[in-house]
């Protein structure tokens, strides 16, 4: 029996074209990956497509599925092709996905303004963290952009809500002045001298978030 990769994704997305550069073959409308393990004696295959994404290990001298592999409690060479199995799929997890944390419509079009502009991808830098992202200009290495969720009582709302919101770098002499405690915020978790925290929630037109996501890159260049 096959084993169901659905949850080994939840909240990442794959990069098909990774998978593509990683060795995957395209047949139909699915992409297959196979590979030798343990000495040629069992073969790892793993199959994504819209519908499915699964994986199963056969025991090529019997040329039937090894289904031993999924024990809980596998030990000797059973933990040894084990291993390898797992591997192998967390391998392909780390280089053929992108975490995918964030699902509001405006943080998507942030992103992705960020990166058709900016040509910048958010890196998910912390393991306890994992709603938390930071983006850097590629140019200096130095931050202009943390996107995250948090409560909205962290903003000072009396609010239990999780909201999507996004730290932006902003000249000291304007802060005071844009900071209305309903669409920007002074800096969460940053300096509040030099940052501003703007909700994702449609509360601000996109337009203007990507004025202020402009303003705190050319900010990051020291311009």
């Amino acid at each position: 029996m096959s084993r169901i990769l659905d949850n080994n994704f939840n909240n990442r997305e794959i990069d098909y074209d990774k998978l593509l550069s990683y060795g995957f073959k395209k047949v139909n409308n699915k992409y297959i990956y196979k590979k030798n393990i343990c000495d040629d004696s069992f073969l790892v295959k793993v199959i994504f497509s819209n519908k499915e994404k699964r994986s199963k290990v056969i025991d090529l001298s019997l040329n039937e599925e090894y289904v031993l592999v999924d024990t809980n409690s596998a030990s000797g060479y059973i933990k040894e092709v084990k291993e390898e199995y797992e591997k192998i799929i967390n391998d392909i997890i780390d280089k053929c996905s992108i975490n995918n944390m964030f699902n509001g419509s405006i943080s998507k079009e942030v992103l992705k303004y960020i990166k058709d502009k900016y040509g910048d991808k958010e890196e998910y830098l912390w393991e306890k963290f994992l709603e938390t992202a930071a983006i850097r200009n590629k140019k200096n290495n130095k931050w202009y952009a943390v996107i995250m969720v948090i409560e909205e009582s962290k903003l000072g709302i009396d609010s239990n809500n999780k909201v999507e919101v996004i730290d932006l770098r902003c000249h000291k002499e304007r802060i005071k002045n844009i900071i209305d405690n309903k669409q920007i915020f002074p800096g969460y978790h940053m300096n509040k001298n030099s940052w501003i925290t703007i909700k994702l929630d449609g509360s601000m037109k996109i337009k203007e978030i990507y004025k202020f996501i402009d303003i705190s890159y050319n900010i990051s260049l020291n311009k």
